[in-house]
């Protein structure tokens, strides 16, 4: 099937191949036919499959761009989910003249209420920030056709279901609603139930979001041992884009803080973050300014930066899906990409319940040693010596270097030097957390009840020399199977 099997106006059509998109995904085959039909749909589905157009093509076929009134409302999580929405419903409604507003928290108000002031035909928003404009009469939805909540069961983590309900019942009945939610809990059910009139269910299977692009191993290591064996690994593999995936915000803080420490260009993002500094650190990321990116999987959401080459699960996710969410953040656009999980031992049987998810076994990998990474470091050093040594005027210090020649050997200077530029000098202390409660079974449970699972500069290829072959209950097969991605997210 090609988008032009879809029903889709001539102007869309081209936006869509403007844009690059070559041939539908399974999310958007099968919702924008039913939705141009008016009917309502609940899209299952991960992200990087695709969801942003299913939605926003039939959205900018269906509004009126000659009416000033709100005509579509899209509720995101996260400000990055939505600011990232909106851009790509502005790139792909320009040619019909569509205008999409964000409004977001931790932004100034009095600058959305300005844009909004505008007439924009699509809103796209945070809950609490809706629901502010909202009370304030700043934002009218009572013509609103479209209503999009997009990773319903984020927002249902993150506390906001009473504010979506609200927010709904602002909206006219006779509106069209389109709910994309990477699981269904009952929760997300009931506001299906609830809003929805007859919703079609879509559900793209985990099977159809892998791909050969992405290696992935586990690393079984105690809690405490984790930034030493991952550090190792990164003076060895030498990433160039990475992103690193931690549970809680403390651990963010602390890892990032870490790996500054060490000389690694990291910043850490979560959502304790001024909006300023959260737009700072993405740009500086986007930029190559900083290399290792860590995070919290709220913040992460919306993260869209081509070129990730590594992700580290520092803390296993307690969820199969959010495994799913991470990974997919590299081996985008026909690049390869890695992914590295720290899982410590009363944490396998999530482990396992993430195989049984993407249907792969991952790869047991044994870290470097501390002469590996140390060889690592140096191999890069005598290039940053070398940078050094060009940029230094070094009739300044003449005098004192010809007292220290004289009182040591050149071979003993340089070695002292490369002493202080080795990492392993800065010592590193990450507060311990509580591990995962072991499940119940191997393989782990399917709902979210009892037992459920609830820098540097250069890519050099990856560190591959040491897989513990004989953990690997898969052998070879296992090996050829390993790689896993989630297709390009358009």
């Amino acid at each position: 099937m090609n988008f032009q099997d879809l029903g889709l106006s001539d102007s869309l059509l081209k936006a869509v191949a403007d844009n690059g998109y070559t041939e539908p995904t399974s999310i958007q085959s099968e919702t924008i036919p039913l939705t141009l039909k008016g009917e309502d749909v609940i899209g299952q589905a991960q992200t990087g499959t695709g969801k942003t157009a299913a939605f926003a093509l039939p959205i900018l076929q269906g509004i009126d761009v000659n009416d000033p009134n709100v005509q579509a409302l899209i509720i995101s999580p996260t400000r990055e989910l939505a600011i990232q929405t909106q851009k790509e419903i502005q790139k792909l409604g320009r040619g019909e003249g569509a205008r999409a507003q964000v409004v977001y928290g931790g932004s100034d108000i009095r600058k959305q209420i300005y844009d909004l002031k505008k007439k924009p035909q699509i809103i796209v928003g945070t809950p609490g920030r809706l629901l502010d404009h909202i009370n304030r009469h700043t934002l009218k939805l009572n013509h609103v056709k479209f209503l999009v909540l997009d990773e319903a069961d984020e927002m249902l983590n993150m506390g906001f279901l009473e504010d979506i309900e609200s927010i709904i019942k602002n909206t006219p009945d006779d509106r069209q609603t389109m709910l994309f939610s990477a699981t269904m809990p009952a929760p997300i059910k009931r506001v299906g139930v609830q809003f929805m009139t007859d919703p079609k269910q879509i559900t793209v299977k985990s099977k159809e979001l892998t791909t050969d692009l992405v290696d992935q191993y586990y690393v079984k290591v105690k809690d405490n041992e984790k930034f030493e064996t991952m550090t190792r690994l990164f003076d060895v593999e030498q990433p160039k884009v990475t992103i690193i995936f931690c549970r809680t915000k403390r651990r963010v803080d602390e890892v990032s803080k870490g790996l500054i420490t060490r000389g690694y260009k990291a910043a850490g993002l979560h959502g304790d973050l001024t909006q300023n500094r959260r737009t700072q650190i993405m740009n500086e990321f986007k930029r190559d300014q900083i290399n290792y990116l860590v995070a919290t999987d709220v913040a992460a959401r919306g993260i869209d930066v081509s070129g990730v080459t590594h992700v580290y699960n520092f803390d296993i996710p307690q969820d199969p899906e959010s495994y799913v969410h991470r990974i997919g953040r590299t081996g985008r656009a026909g690049h390869h990409g890695t992914s590295v999980t720290f899982v410590t031992p009363n944490e396998m049987s999530y482990l396992r319940g993430i195989e049984k998810l993407t249907k792969v076994r991952m790869l047991p990998l044994k870290p470097p040693t501390e002469d590996e990474a140390l060889a690592g470091q140096m191999k890069y050093a005598k290039e940053d010596v070398a940078k050094l040594v060009k940029r230094t005027k070094t009739e300044k210090f003449s005098d004192v270097a010809k007292d220290l020649l004289e009182n040591y050997e050149s071979l003993d200077l340089v070695a002292a030097l490369l002493n202080e530029m080795s990492r392993d000098q800065v010592k590193v202390r990450i507060t311990p957390e509580r591990p995962l409660k072991s499940h119940g079974s191997r393989g782990g449970g399917k709902g979210r009840g009892k037992g459920s699972y609830r820098g540097n500069r250069r890519n050099s290829g990856g560190y591959r020399g040491n897989h513990d072959r004989n953990g690997s209950r898969g052998g070879d097969k296992s090996r050829r199977n390993n790689k896993f991605v989630i297709k390009n997210k358009h």
